[in-house]
């Protein structure tokens, strides 16, 4: 019952109303700095005026939005915009291609990335089915096992359907009698999902495919069907449904059981997320969601046995028009609540289904909170986040204690429980712990878990010491933060250090293992991740100190972080680089505007970045109640004030900034690194001793999933290779 995140990655850092000073970090000699930069490409200038509110709005660049003639399908490429794109990239290609030990570098990170990986697998009739990816394979491998200690046979191999690498399998949802699978696929970062249906032991693929966007379904305990969530229009984000699909029928005739509301319906409820729809187990109730915010949502049950006998879906209301989250789960006639409703850090209730009786079960802790609550045989297993790492307890279905589940130390978990037993696998993980499988036996919760599936890692963990810190953001709020380092650093001041940050959507930042940032702890580097307000680590209070009007906060807090490292003798201004994606990239793009003499570099990666406009382009309409919208008197203000394309000063010395885009992205549209490349472009034409802003627009990716491990090379390389320059850590030429 995990609660759904926005896949978002970038939020606008509030820039200083009234402009910034022309002030910057120091510029030390950096070692490889190239010779002679290359020709920046040239930027059209076109400006639109448009007034907002009474606010007159110059935007300089608009044309490389795209074509926007057509208000369905706003920001299509145009061949100019096309061509603009293809000299930015040859620019930023050739600059970072000729940055001296980027072959070293690579030759490093490549075994880092080709280390294995493996999901926690799902159980259906003593099958199991989990995915994995070995060395120098692009995309992950399915496999199935015949008993959990069973050979792994090949279920699906992604390089046998396209050998670009570039085609993703995205989910599997195997049957109940682990016969078939169905699975999803979408290519080159598209997300544009197809449903296909394969027979598990001849692997032949059978014939049936359900497009647009479609999610992992929920089977019938026969097999006979399923119900399952698409697009109506796959160029409409916002044309959900919840059908169900019976095997053999037209999909074309599958009837409708849920839909997203009409336009009008939705502004009445200031914006939503749309329809969901889960299936219990034993297939006779439906649970059906309706997301209202993006930190609330409305939830009914129907009886299912009664739509399929009688075609019409009665749904019985558990909670509408309420502030929260709530979620749930069908055992028997028991459904099992996860809910932030009067609890911002989470309760679990239960609702009898036949009398309606309605109870707490577990109740809100004030020092944790709950971040999602799975179902094992006669268990309730509640995952806490304690200072953002994880923690298991377990319960009976009458709320009793059952005791904690035992980890292998701090870290990150994620729990795979199956209704019908009590064995679960454990995936865990920590800045030094490798990803590992863990199966584990809920009634013995002491017990020691027993590895299933551990790949190997060419790096010592041992060698990294972690620490949780504390400092006070600009309003004297508390805020928390990793550090990590080589054992033993000698703390003096000058360390590179590379900051990273969300803050948003109710994400939360855990301790995750990433084994490509070992060379950068073996180089003497320090990696930061501070929980930023507008996360979920410290519950549903916590999301909202850091959205709408709030969201000034985020900035202020990873601001603070950063003043905290170089208060602390970590590094200084001029050996800091911050990162951010998504939400993130709006971070860092706002942190670059707000506070220029704060580091050294940013990357800005996927970013949103006009955020005057943004609500207009692919699904960012789904985010108006996280950042508010400019088409709203009262939220214009506050937008207008961080918006980081808006923010942008004449004369002003900001940081090196690498943007990123997908041109596939169906989430961030590319048009916000464009947009803001050539405006900081044209402001470092005018700067002394500028910096460099590169531009990098992936034309065979998205929003940065399902991206092949060779593309994820190049990409992670790039940016590596850009913080070392900028930070002077290049080897001379």
């Amino acid at each position: 019952m995990r609660i759904p995140t926005v896949l978002l990655l970038g939020a606008a850092l509030c820039a200083v109303p009234g402009g910034i000073a022309a002030v910057g970090a120091d510029r030390p000699d950096r070692a490889g700095e190239p010779s002679s930069m290359p020709r920046v490409p040239e930027s059209r200038v076109e400006p639109v005026r448009e007034t907002l509110h009474g606010v007159e709005i110059v935007d300089p660049y608009r044309w490389l939005e795209g074509d926007n003639s057509d208000p369905e399908r706003m920001g299509k490429v145009t061949p100019e915009v096309a061509a603009w794109t293809d000299a930015q990239n040859a620019y930023t290609r050739r600059i970072l291609e000729s940055l001296p030990g980027r072959e070293q570098l690579e030759s490093r990170i490549r075994p880092l990335m080709e280390i294995g990986a493996v999901t926690t697998p799902t159980v259906r009739s003593g099958r199991y089915f989990f995915s994995k990816r070995e060395g120098s394979q692009n995309q992950p491998v399915w496999y199935w096992r015949e008993g959990v200690r069973g050979a792994s046979r090949v279920l699906l191999d992604p390089a046998a359907i396209d050998s670009t690498g570039l085609t993703t399998i995205t989910w599997i949802s195997p049957s109940p009698d682990g016969k078939r699978v169905a699975y999803g696929t979408y290519r080159a970062g598209d997300e544009n999902t197809t449903l296909r249906l394969l027979d598990v032991e001849r692997g032949e693929t059978l014939p049936l495919e359900i497009p647009n966007r479609t999610q992992a379904p929920d089977w019938l305990p026969d097999g006979s069907g399923f119900v399952y969530q698409n697009l109506n229009d796959p160029a409409n984000p916002y044309s959900g449904q919840v059908l169900f699909h019976t095997l053999g029928s037209d999909p074309k005739s599958d009837p409708v059981l849920f839909r997203q509301y009409t336009k009008e319906e939705n502004e009445a409820l200031a914006a939503t997320w749309g329809p969901g729809g889960s299936l219990s187990r034993d297939g006779k109730w439906l649970v059906l969601v309706y997301y209202t915010s993006t930190r609330s949502n409305d939830l009914w049950v129907a009886d299912f046995a009664a739509f399929r006998a009688t075609g019409k879906l009665e749904k019985r209301e558990i909670s509408v028009g309420e502030d929260g989250t709530i979620f749930g789960q069908v055992v028997g006639d028991r459904l099992f609540l996860q809910t932030t409703q009067g609890a911002p850090n989470g309760k679990v209730e239960v609702v009898d289904l036949a009398s309606g009786e309605r109870r707490d079960l577990v109740p809100e802790r004030p020092d944790a909170a709950i971040q999602n609550v799975a179902l094992a045989d006669g268990v309730l297993v509640v995952e806490y986040l304690e200072r953002a790492a994880s923690a298991f307890d377990l319960f009976a279905f009458d709320g009793k204690s059952l005791g904690r589940l035992e980890l292998p130390g701090i870290g990150s978990g994620s729990l795979a429980t199956e209704q019908d037993s009590t064995e679960a696998f454990l995936s865990f993980q920590s800045y030094n712990y490798p990803t590992t499988v863990f199966r584990v036996d809920l009634t013995a919760p002491k017990r020691a878990p027993e590895v299933w599936e551990r790949p190997e890692a060419p790096v010592d963990p041992s060698t990294v010491e972690v620490k949780q810190v504390a400092y006070r953001s600009q309003d004297g709020t508390e805020i928390t933060m990793f550090v990590v380092h080589k054992k033993g650093l000698e703390l003096d001041g000058a360390r590179p250090t590379l900051l990273y940050g969300y803050g948003g959507f109710n994400v939360s930042m855990t301790p995750t293992f990433t084994a490509t940032l070992f060379p950068w702890f073996e180089d003497g580097g320090v990696y930061a991740v501070p929980h930023l307000r507008g996360g979920g680590e410290y519950g549903d209070a916590w999301h909202q100190a850091g959205i709408l009007e709030r969201k000034q906060n985020v900035f202020d807090d990873f601001a603070a972080a950063a003043e905290w490292l170089i208060a602390n003798r970590y590094t200084n201004s001029s050996k800091l680089a911050v990162y951010g994606g998504s939400n993130g990239g709006l971070l860092t793009g706002a942190l670059a505007m707000q506070r220029p003499d704060l580091c050294r570099a940013a990357i800005v990666a996927v970013p949103l970045l006009d955020m005057l406009r943004y609500q207009n382009f692919l699904m960012a309409r789904y985010w108006v109640p996280e950042y508010g919208s400019a088409e709203r008197a009262e939220e214009f203000p506050t937008l207008f004030a961080y918006s980081p394309y808006h923010q942008v000063r004449e004369g002003t010395r900001y940081p090196a900034i690498f943007l990123t885009a997908g041109e596939n992205d169906t989430r961030v549209h590319a048009l916000h690194a464009r947009k803001m490349a050539a405006r900081l472009q044209a402001v470092a034409a005018g700067v002394e001793e500028a910096n460099p802003v590169l531009l990098w627009v992936d034309r065979e990716a998205g929003h940065g999933q399902g991206k092949p491990l060779n593309l994820k090379l190049r990409d992670l390389t790039d940016l590596r290779m850009f913080v070392r320059w900028q930070l002077g850590m290049l080897p001379e030429r």
